[in-house]
Protein backbone atom coordinates (compact mmCIF):
# COMPACT_ATOMS: atom_id res chain seq x y z
CA UNK A 1 0.00 0.00 0.00
CA UNK A 2 1.59 3.77 -0.69
CA UNK A 3 1.84 5.95 1.81
CA UNK A 4 -0.45 8.07 0.21
CA UNK A 5 -3.06 5.55 0.33
CA UNK A 6 -3.09 5.09 4.08
CA UNK A 7 -5.71 5.94 6.81
CA UNK A 8 -4.29 8.42 9.25
CA UNK A 9 -5.88 9.03 12.78
CA UNK A 10 -6.73 12.75 14.35
CA UNK A 11 -3.43 12.67 15.94
CA UNK A 12 -1.74 12.43 12.10
CA UNK A 13 -0.24 16.10 12.16
CA UNK A 14 0.63 16.05 15.98
CA UNK A 15 3.05 13.18 15.59
CA UNK A 16 4.40 14.93 12.29
CA UNK A 17 4.70 17.91 14.91
CA UNK A 18 7.10 15.80 17.63
CA UNK A 19 9.32 14.01 14.87
CA UNK A 20 8.03 10.70 14.17
CA UNK A 21 8.58 8.32 12.27
CA UNK A 22 5.82 7.26 10.17
CA UNK A 23 5.35 3.85 9.05
CA UNK A 24 2.58 2.06 7.16
CA UNK A 25 0.79 -0.79 9.97
CA UNK A 26 -2.64 -2.60 9.53
CA UNK A 27 -3.50 -0.34 6.97
CA UNK A 28 -2.67 3.36 8.82
CA UNK A 29 -0.04 5.57 9.19
CA UNK A 30 1.43 5.30 12.26
CA UNK A 31 4.31 6.50 14.48
CA UNK A 32 7.16 3.87 15.10
CA UNK A 33 9.53 6.33 17.23
CA UNK A 34 9.31 9.83 17.81
CA UNK A 35 13.52 11.22 17.97
CA UNK A 36 14.06 10.00 21.98
CA UNK A 37 14.56 6.35 19.96
CA UNK A 38 12.67 2.90 20.60
CA UNK A 39 14.72 2.01 23.35
CA UNK A 40 14.54 5.43 25.88
CA UNK A 41 10.88 5.53 24.89
CA UNK A 42 10.46 1.85 26.15
CA UNK A 43 12.57 3.00 29.23
CA UNK A 44 10.46 6.17 30.12
CA UNK A 45 7.09 4.60 29.66
CA UNK A 46 8.66 2.06 32.28
CA UNK A 47 9.77 4.83 34.69
CA UNK A 48 7.21 7.63 33.80
CA UNK A 49 4.49 7.90 31.41
CA UNK A 50 4.05 7.01 27.57
CA UNK A 51 1.59 8.62 25.56
CA UNK A 52 0.27 6.22 22.44
CA UNK A 53 -1.53 6.88 19.90
CA UNK A 54 -4.49 4.08 19.63
CA UNK A 55 -6.97 5.24 16.93
CA UNK A 56 -6.11 2.68 14.32
CA UNK A 57 -8.26 0.17 17.07
CA UNK A 58 -11.53 -0.75 16.48
CA UNK A 59 -14.31 0.64 18.67
CA UNK A 60 -17.52 -1.01 18.72
CA UNK A 61 -21.12 -0.61 20.58
CA UNK A 62 -22.65 -3.74 20.56
CA UNK A 63 -26.65 -2.74 21.87
CA UNK A 64 -29.33 -5.35 22.53
CA UNK A 65 -32.44 -5.33 20.81
CA UNK A 66 -34.53 -6.33 23.32
CA UNK A 67 -32.74 -3.34 25.69
CA UNK A 68 -31.75 -6.09 28.28
CA UNK A 69 -27.78 -6.15 28.57
CA UNK A 70 -28.15 -9.42 29.51
CA UNK A 71 -29.35 -10.01 25.95
CA UNK A 72 -26.35 -8.55 24.54
CA UNK A 73 -23.64 -10.87 26.61
CA UNK A 74 -25.48 -13.79 26.05
CA UNK A 75 -25.52 -12.92 22.25
CA UNK A 76 -21.93 -12.39 22.42
CA UNK A 77 -21.11 -15.19 24.72
CA UNK A 78 -22.01 -17.24 21.85
CA UNK A 79 -19.01 -16.47 20.00
CA UNK A 80 -16.39 -16.35 22.87
CA UNK A 81 -15.36 -18.78 25.30
CA UNK A 82 -15.86 -16.34 28.13
CA UNK A 83 -18.17 -15.27 30.97
CA UNK A 84 -19.77 -11.73 29.46
CA UNK A 85 -22.80 -11.94 31.35
CA UNK A 86 -21.11 -11.90 34.98
CA UNK A 87 -18.99 -8.64 33.73
CA UNK A 88 -20.81 -6.19 36.21
CA UNK A 89 -21.28 -2.62 34.94
CA UNK A 90 -18.56 -0.44 35.03
CA UNK A 91 -15.67 -2.93 34.61
CA UNK A 92 -13.68 -4.95 31.10
CA UNK A 93 -13.00 -8.21 30.50
CA UNK A 94 -10.40 -9.46 28.30
CA UNK A 95 -11.51 -11.86 25.24
CA UNK A 96 -11.41 -14.05 22.57
CA UNK A 97 -13.45 -14.32 19.14
CA UNK A 98 -12.89 -18.11 18.00
CA UNK A 99 -13.79 -20.59 15.08
CA UNK A 100 -15.26 -23.73 14.43
CA UNK A 101 -11.68 -25.70 14.66
CA UNK A 102 -10.79 -23.72 17.83
CA UNK A 103 -8.17 -21.20 16.51
CA UNK A 104 -8.10 -17.70 17.48
CA UNK A 105 -10.15 -14.78 15.07
CA UNK A 106 -8.55 -12.12 17.04
CA UNK A 107 -8.49 -10.93 20.70
CA UNK A 108 -10.56 -8.43 22.24
CA UNK A 109 -11.35 -6.12 25.44
CA UNK A 110 -15.17 -6.15 26.62
CA UNK A 111 -16.48 -3.33 28.68
CA UNK A 112 -20.40 -3.62 30.12
CA UNK A 113 -21.53 0.24 30.06
CA UNK A 114 -24.66 -0.26 31.72
CA UNK A 115 -27.24 -0.18 28.29
CA UNK A 116 -24.95 -1.57 26.09
CA UNK A 117 -21.13 -3.65 25.35
CA UNK A 118 -18.09 -1.73 24.63
CA UNK A 119 -15.62 -3.69 22.55
CA UNK A 120 -12.15 -2.75 21.51
CA UNK A 121 -11.05 -4.82 18.73
CA UNK A 122 -7.63 -5.35 16.88
CA UNK A 123 -6.82 -2.87 13.84
CA UNK A 124 -5.96 -5.37 11.14
CA UNK A 125 -9.21 -7.49 12.47
CA UNK A 126 -11.78 -4.87 13.42
CA UNK A 127 -14.28 -5.24 9.75
CA UNK A 128 -13.88 -8.95 9.79
CA UNK A 129 -14.67 -8.63 13.72
CA UNK A 130 -17.80 -6.33 12.58
CA UNK A 131 -18.93 -8.16 9.74
CA UNK A 132 -18.58 -11.38 11.87
CA UNK A 133 -20.74 -10.18 14.76
CA UNK A 134 -23.51 -8.73 12.37
CA UNK A 135 -23.75 -12.19 10.77
CA UNK A 136 -23.55 -13.98 13.73
CA UNK A 137 -25.54 -12.11 16.05
CA UNK A 138 -27.35 -9.22 14.48
CA UNK A 139 -30.14 -10.85 14.93
CA UNK A 140 -30.21 -9.99 18.65
CA UNK A 141 -27.70 -7.38 18.85
CA UNK A 142 -27.05 -3.77 17.01
CA UNK A 143 -23.47 -3.48 16.33
CA UNK A 144 -22.92 0.11 15.94
CA UNK A 145 -18.96 0.79 14.69
CA UNK A 146 -17.47 4.18 16.47
CA UNK A 147 -15.85 6.34 14.10
CA UNK A 148 -16.25 9.87 15.50
CA UNK A 149 -13.55 9.04 18.47
CA UNK A 150 -10.00 8.32 19.00
CA UNK A 151 -8.49 6.11 21.32
CA UNK A 152 -5.38 7.44 23.20
CA UNK A 153 -3.50 5.05 25.95
CA UNK A 154 -1.36 6.90 29.08
CA UNK A 155 0.86 4.17 30.33
CA UNK A 156 3.57 3.96 33.14
CA UNK A 157 3.55 4.41 37.11
CA UNK A 158 2.86 8.28 36.43
CA UNK A 159 0.12 7.58 34.73
CA UNK A 160 -2.64 8.12 37.63
CA UNK A 161 -1.04 11.12 38.45
CA UNK A 162 -0.73 12.77 34.95
CA UNK A 163 -4.43 11.95 34.03
CA UNK A 164 -5.82 12.38 37.58
CA UNK A 165 -4.44 16.15 37.06
CA UNK A 166 -7.11 16.81 34.07
CA UNK A 167 -9.69 14.32 35.47
CA UNK A 168 -9.65 13.68 38.56
CA UNK A 169 -11.92 10.94 39.36
CA UNK A 170 -9.43 8.50 37.08
CA UNK A 171 -7.23 8.19 40.64
CA UNK A 172 -10.28 6.07 41.90
CA UNK A 173 -10.42 3.64 39.02
CA UNK A 174 -8.80 0.28 39.64
CA UNK A 175 -7.77 -2.39 36.75
CA UNK A 176 -10.33 -3.22 34.58
CA UNK A 177 -12.84 -0.36 35.75
CA UNK A 178 -14.30 1.68 33.08
CA UNK A 179 -15.98 5.20 33.59
CA UNK A 180 -17.57 7.90 31.75
CA UNK A 181 -15.42 10.97 32.88
CA UNK A 182 -15.77 14.46 31.88
CA UNK A 183 -12.56 16.31 30.74
CA UNK A 184 -14.55 20.02 30.13
CA UNK A 185 -17.31 19.53 28.13
CA UNK A 186 -15.65 16.34 26.67
CA UNK A 187 -17.19 12.93 27.48
CA UNK A 188 -14.28 10.72 27.76
CA UNK A 189 -14.96 7.09 27.51
CA UNK A 190 -11.82 5.70 29.94
CA UNK A 191 -10.65 2.12 30.86
CA UNK A 192 -8.20 2.00 33.06
CA UNK A 193 -6.12 -0.82 31.40
CA UNK A 194 -3.70 -0.90 28.38
CA UNK A 195 -0.66 -2.82 26.72
CA UNK A 196 2.22 -2.75 28.28
CA UNK A 197 2.21 -4.40 31.44
CA UNK A 198 2.38 -1.07 33.60
CA UNK A 199 -0.83 0.59 35.30
CA UNK A 200 -2.22 3.42 33.20
CA UNK A 201 -5.30 3.91 30.97
CA UNK A 202 -7.05 3.64 27.35
CA UNK A 203 -9.11 7.01 27.04
CA UNK A 204 -11.98 7.54 23.93
CA UNK A 205 -12.14 10.95 22.92
CA UNK A 206 -14.60 12.43 20.65
CA UNK A 207 -11.97 13.05 16.88
CA UNK A 208 -12.37 17.01 17.37
CA UNK A 209 -10.71 16.91 20.63
CA UNK A 210 -8.25 14.23 20.19
CA UNK A 211 -5.63 17.14 19.58
CA UNK A 212 -6.05 19.53 22.59
CA UNK A 213 -6.74 16.18 25.21
CA UNK A 214 -3.19 14.91 23.90
CA UNK A 215 -1.44 18.08 23.84
CA UNK A 216 -3.06 18.51 27.19
CA UNK A 217 -1.39 15.28 28.18
CA UNK A 218 1.77 15.68 26.72
CA UNK A 219 2.30 18.66 28.68
CA UNK A 220 2.09 17.16 31.87
CA UNK A 221 5.72 16.46 33.82
CA UNK A 222 7.28 13.40 32.58
CA UNK A 223 4.70 12.80 29.53
CA UNK A 224 6.35 11.45 26.04
CA UNK A 225 5.10 10.36 22.91
CA UNK A 226 5.37 6.75 22.39
CA UNK A 227 5.52 4.93 19.10
CA UNK A 228 4.99 1.34 17.89
CA UNK A 229 8.45 0.13 18.35
CA UNK A 230 8.45 0.59 22.38
CA UNK A 231 4.77 -0.37 22.22
CA UNK A 232 6.06 -4.00 20.47
CA UNK A 233 8.91 -3.95 23.20
CA UNK A 234 6.84 -3.38 25.88
CA UNK A 235 4.01 -6.10 25.44
CA UNK A 236 6.82 -8.72 24.89
CA UNK A 237 8.41 -7.99 28.11
CA UNK A 238 4.70 -8.26 29.39
CA UNK A 239 3.85 -11.27 28.07
CA UNK A 240 1.21 -10.14 25.86
CA UNK A 241 0.30 -11.82 22.57
CA UNK A 242 -0.03 -9.86 19.50
CA UNK A 243 -2.38 -11.07 16.75
CA UNK A 244 -0.97 -12.02 13.84
CA UNK A 245 1.87 -13.04 15.64
CA UNK A 246 1.71 -14.44 18.71
CA UNK A 247 -2.26 -15.86 17.93
CA UNK A 248 -4.43 -16.74 14.55
CA UNK A 249 -6.80 -19.06 13.71
CA UNK A 250 -4.31 -21.79 13.88
CA UNK A 251 -3.69 -21.20 17.90
CA UNK A 252 -6.23 -22.36 20.59
CA UNK A 253 -6.52 -20.35 23.64
CA UNK A 254 -4.93 -23.40 25.66
CA UNK A 255 -2.06 -23.72 22.96
CA UNK A 256 -1.56 -19.78 23.58
CA UNK A 257 -1.67 -20.11 27.31
CA UNK A 258 -4.93 -17.79 27.48
CA UNK A 259 -7.13 -20.39 29.43
CA UNK A 260 -6.97 -17.59 32.45
CA UNK A 261 -9.36 -16.07 30.30
CA UNK A 262 -11.96 -18.54 30.10
CA UNK A 263 -14.14 -19.02 33.38
CA UNK A 264 -15.61 -22.06 35.04
CA UNK A 265 -19.08 -21.59 34.08
CA UNK A 266 -17.86 -21.63 30.05
CA UNK A 267 -16.32 -24.95 31.01
CA UNK A 268 -17.10 -28.99 31.14
CA UNK A 269 -19.64 -28.97 34.07
CA UNK A 270 -19.65 -25.43 33.90
CA UNK A 271 -23.67 -23.74 34.27
CA UNK A 272 -23.08 -22.33 30.60
CA UNK A 273 -20.65 -24.61 29.15
CA UNK A 274 -19.69 -24.79 25.45
CA UNK A 275 -21.75 -22.93 23.15
CA UNK A 276 -19.00 -20.97 21.63
CA UNK A 277 -17.35 -22.17 18.18
CA UNK A 278 -14.63 -24.76 18.40
CA UNK A 279 -16.32 -25.71 21.70
CA UNK A 280 -15.14 -29.19 21.62
CA UNK A 281 -11.44 -28.64 20.85
CA UNK A 282 -11.12 -26.32 23.52
CA UNK A 283 -13.08 -28.13 26.13
CA UNK A 284 -10.79 -31.04 25.73
CA UNK A 285 -7.88 -28.77 25.71
CA UNK A 286 -8.84 -27.44 29.13
CA UNK A 287 -8.91 -31.04 30.07
CA UNK A 288 -6.31 -32.71 29.15
CA UNK A 289 -3.99 -30.10 27.59
CA UNK A 290 -2.46 -29.25 23.83
CA UNK A 291 -0.03 -30.80 22.10
CA UNK A 292 1.95 -27.55 22.13
CA UNK A 293 2.35 -24.83 24.23
CA UNK A 294 3.00 -20.54 24.17
CA UNK A 295 5.94 -20.07 26.30
CA UNK A 296 8.66 -17.50 27.34
CA UNK A 297 12.33 -18.22 25.43
CA UNK A 298 15.39 -16.66 27.14
CA UNK A 299 18.66 -16.99 24.16
CA UNK A 300 21.86 -17.25 25.80
CA UNK A 301 24.33 -14.28 24.58
CA UNK A 302 23.02 -11.23 23.58
CA UNK A 303 21.59 -11.70 20.42
CA UNK A 304 17.65 -11.20 19.85
CA UNK A 305 15.75 -14.52 18.55
CA UNK A 306 13.44 -13.45 16.31
CA UNK A 307 9.58 -14.65 14.63
CA UNK A 308 10.92 -17.64 12.90
CA UNK A 309 13.46 -18.80 14.67
CA UNK A 310 13.37 -22.87 15.23
CA UNK A 311 13.86 -24.11 18.20
CA UNK A 312 15.34 -27.64 18.58
CA UNK A 313 15.74 -30.38 21.26
CA UNK A 314 18.63 -32.04 20.08
CA UNK A 315 17.73 -32.95 16.37
CA UNK A 316 14.22 -32.94 16.72
CA UNK A 317 12.70 -29.93 15.76
CA UNK A 318 9.85 -28.99 18.77
CA UNK A 319 8.82 -25.15 17.90
CA UNK A 320 8.76 -21.73 15.94
CA UNK A 321 9.23 -17.88 18.03
CA UNK A 322 6.52 -16.28 17.37
CA UNK A 323 7.58 -12.74 18.60
CA UNK A 324 11.08 -11.63 19.77
CA UNK A 325 13.65 -9.10 20.45
CA UNK A 326 15.84 -7.66 22.94
CA UNK A 327 13.79 -6.13 26.32
CA UNK A 328 15.34 -2.97 27.55
CA UNK A 329 13.93 -3.58 30.96
CA UNK A 330 15.14 -6.96 31.46
CA UNK A 331 18.34 -6.15 29.47
CA UNK A 332 18.30 -9.17 27.52
CA UNK A 333 16.86 -10.93 24.21
CA UNK A 334 13.77 -12.41 25.43
CA UNK A 335 11.27 -14.21 22.54
CA UNK A 336 7.77 -15.80 23.02
CA UNK A 337 7.92 -19.64 21.10
CA UNK A 338 4.95 -22.56 20.84
CA UNK A 339 7.34 -25.47 21.78
CA UNK A 340 5.80 -29.53 21.90
CA UNK A 341 4.37 -29.75 25.15
CA UNK A 342 6.72 -32.49 26.63
CA UNK A 343 9.21 -29.06 26.40
CA UNK A 344 7.10 -26.35 27.93
CA UNK A 345 8.56 -26.56 31.23
CA UNK A 346 10.31 -23.96 32.77
CA UNK A 347 13.64 -24.53 32.63
CA UNK A 348 14.04 -26.55 29.79
CA UNK A 349 17.01 -26.26 28.08
CA UNK A 350 16.56 -26.30 23.80
CA UNK A 351 18.45 -24.71 20.88
CA UNK A 352 17.37 -21.64 18.61
CA UNK A 353 18.68 -21.67 14.61
CA UNK A 354 20.50 -18.28 14.10
CA UNK A 355 21.55 -18.03 10.42
CA UNK A 356 22.18 -21.88 10.46
CA UNK A 357 23.62 -22.34 13.67
CA UNK A 358 22.53 -23.42 16.73
CA UNK A 359 22.06 -20.98 19.95
CA UNK A 360 21.42 -22.41 24.05
CA UNK A 361 17.63 -21.14 24.95
CA UNK A 362 16.24 -21.62 28.23
CA UNK A 363 12.64 -22.00 28.73
CA UNK A 364 11.25 -19.38 30.74
CA UNK A 365 7.99 -17.91 32.70
CA UNK A 366 5.70 -15.20 31.60
CA UNK A 367 5.31 -12.39 31.67
CA UNK A 368 9.10 -11.69 31.42
CA UNK A 369 8.53 -8.51 33.91
CA UNK A 370 5.96 -8.67 36.88
CA UNK A 371 2.83 -6.53 35.32
CA UNK A 372 2.51 -3.27 37.62
CA UNK A 373 -1.24 -2.62 37.61
CA UNK A 374 -3.53 -0.80 40.79
CA UNK A 375 -5.59 -3.41 41.59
Amino acid sequence: MKMADLLRTPLYDLHVAHGAKMVEFAGYDMPVQYPLGVMKEHLHTRSAAGLFDVSHMGQVILKPKSGEVSDAALALESLVPVSILALAEGRQRYALFTNDEGGVLDDLMVANRGDHLFLVVNASMKHDDIAHMEREIGDRCEVVPVTDRALLAIQGPSAEAVLSSLVSQAAAMKFMDVAVLNWGDVELWVSRSGYTGEDGYEISVPNASAVSFAEALLKQVGVEPIGLGARDSLRLEAGMCLYGSDIDTTTTPVEAALEWAVQKVRRTGGAREGGFPGANRILEELENGASRRRVGILPDGRAPMRAGTEIFDGDTHVGTVTSGGFGPTVEGPISMAYVAAECAEIGTKLDGEVRGKRQPVTVAELPFRAPQYKR
